[in-house]
This record gives structure tokens, sequence and C-alpha cells, in this order.
């Protein structure tokens, strides 16, 4: 495990309107995520986009044209340079809206399990055949972590 940097940037785009994402909430979130694998890096790219983005997205990288939770890019790996780029991640909140209705659940946790997710996968995680109960096993680990620290993502408040 290697030590763990504390002033990564996040950057965070949200160019939907589905759902009110508080960037300060999605900050610490990720902060802590990557303090909790201890990895290091130095930026790492948080977009929340609506359905045709993430459908688009789906279709140009994955041959898929179907709408997803979340895509990832990972970037830079851990050895290949001194400023470490983590990747990035799009989340479409519309999808975990629609998750959330459909099985009587918290939008905004489910958004959470989405960044969490992007991350795993941006840290080399795979949720494909074989590796897949060690990628739902780090998702409930981290999810579990995070609510423990209240830092699961929750509606927005005025001052958010």
């Amino acid at each position: 495990m290697t030590k763990c940097q504390h002033n990564v940037d996040v950057h965070i785009y949200d160019q939907q309107s589905d759902l009110s994402i508080s960037k300060l909430q999605v900050e610490k979130l990720v902060k802590e995520c990557l303090k909790y694998e201890g990895v290091e890096c130095d930026e790492v790219s948080i977009q929340f986009v609506d359905t045709d983005i993430i459908k688009d997205l789906h279709l140009r990288y994955f041959d898929d044209g179907s709408t997803t939770d979340c895509i990832s890019f990972p970037i830079d790996q851990e050895e290949t340079t001194e400023y470490r780029v983590l990747g990035e991640v799009f989340v479409c909140p519309k999808t975990g809206l629609d998750y959330s209705s459909a099985h009587h659940s918290d939008p905004y946790r489910e958004i959470s399990l989405y960044i969490i997710h992007g991350l795993l996968h941006l840290m080399g995680y795979d949720d494909i055949g074989d590796e897949e109960p060690v990628m739902r096993e780090a998702e409930q680990r981290h999810m579990d972590h995070l609510q423990s620290k209240s830092l699961l993502l929750k509606e927005p408040s005025c001052t958010s």
C-alpha cells in the first residue's frame, strides 16, 4: 500500500439537472475513498452527466448504446509519472434516480456507490468474471467505511 496523498485535486463537473449534487460532499467522499484505499495521486475528475451523454460515451468507447450508471477512464498508472492523474469517472444521476425509485432506496446512496465503483475501476479493480466478488466486497467495504464517517452523499442543504 502506498502512502496516501491528502492534497489531491478533485475536479467535479456537474452537467446534469436530474439530481442536486453537493460538490463539497463529493470531494470529501472521493478523498476519503482514495485515502482508505491507500492510493496516491495528484488529481481525479468526477463528471455528473445526463442520460444522453452517458449513452454516447457507452456507445463510443464500449460499443453499447444503452444507458449505464458510471464509466471510468484511467489515465496514469502509478509508476508512469511523477504527477499522477488517476483518471475520470462519469456518473449518471438519472440512472441512480431510476434505480432508487424502482427499489425504494436513497438516490444519494446509489450515486455514492457509483462514484466508489468508478474510483475502484481507476484503482485497478474489475467486475468481470472471477474478479466481480472482489469488486463487490471492496464496494461494500467503502460504503460501510464512508457511512461510518457520515460521508455518503445526501441531499444538499443551502450551506453544502
